[in-house]
């Protein structure tokens, strides 16, 4: 369990590499790894390896360096570290690992937003069937990646994403506002968008309110 384990969040090669390459120059760190004792978790590049100590985790990494120097590789100079996975947590993989939970890093979230506002400005002149109709892909696809993560990582961004809508609707309204306070939250409840075929993130449906 991440709980009882101190991880390294490694990122082992400077740079961009194929999922491909990487796998075949780090193969043979998989077997020695292994035969260690020691658990990592790798994808391409980018791997965690989980100790039971701070001294364990400090002989892994000088293990990573020595191995990876001799490879003509070399470990990423900021993001190789040794965190505590219960206090600190750590990134991995678009998620945020921290006392046994997990939820979506914070930049996995910015680019969701990014996307969000570029579909829900509130000048925008499609209709709110045709807005849900081009976000909810988008919220559909980020579920299916995401929707292991702890409730609050997906009520978060749907409660987001609806109060843009509410702000929205206010401007169409000519009434000033971000769609911020309770009255807005009346006049549309969850229900309301709901009703309307907006996909929830939290309830992995359209079913919800």
């Amino acid at each position: 369990m991440l709980a009882d384990r101190t991880p390294i969040v490694i990122h082992c090669v400077q740079g961009f590499i194929s999922p491909l390459l990487a796998n075949l120059y780090l193969n043979p760190l998989d077997h020695e790894v292994a035969e260690g004792g020691w658990a990592m978790v790798r994808y391409a590049d980018d791997f965690v390896v989980l100790c039971h100590t701070k001294e364990e985790a400090e002989t892994v990494l000088a293990f990573l360096r020595e191995w990876t120097s001799a490879a003509g590789l070399s470990l990423h100079p900021t993001k190789t570290r040794i965190v505590n996975a219960v206090t600190e947590g750590f990134d991995f993989l678009g998620w945020h690992f921290r006392g046994g939970r997990k939820w979506p890093r914070k930049k996995s979230l910015q680019k969701l937003q990014e996307k969000m506002r570029a579909l829900t400005g509130r000048t925008n002149g499609p209709g709110l069937s045709e807005i849900i109709a081009k976000v909810n892909p988008i919220l559909r696809g980020w579920h299916g990646y995401f929707r292991e993560s702890h409730r609050t990582g997906l009520s978060g961004p749907d409660g987001w994403l609806r109060r843009r809508l509410r702000a929205m609707l206010r401007k169409r309204e000519k009434r000033p506002g971000y769609g911020l306070n309770e009255a807005d939250s009346r006049r549309w409840p969850n229900r309301w968008f709901a009703a309307r075929g907006l996909f929830s993130l939290e309830h992995g449906s359209c079913s919800y309110g």
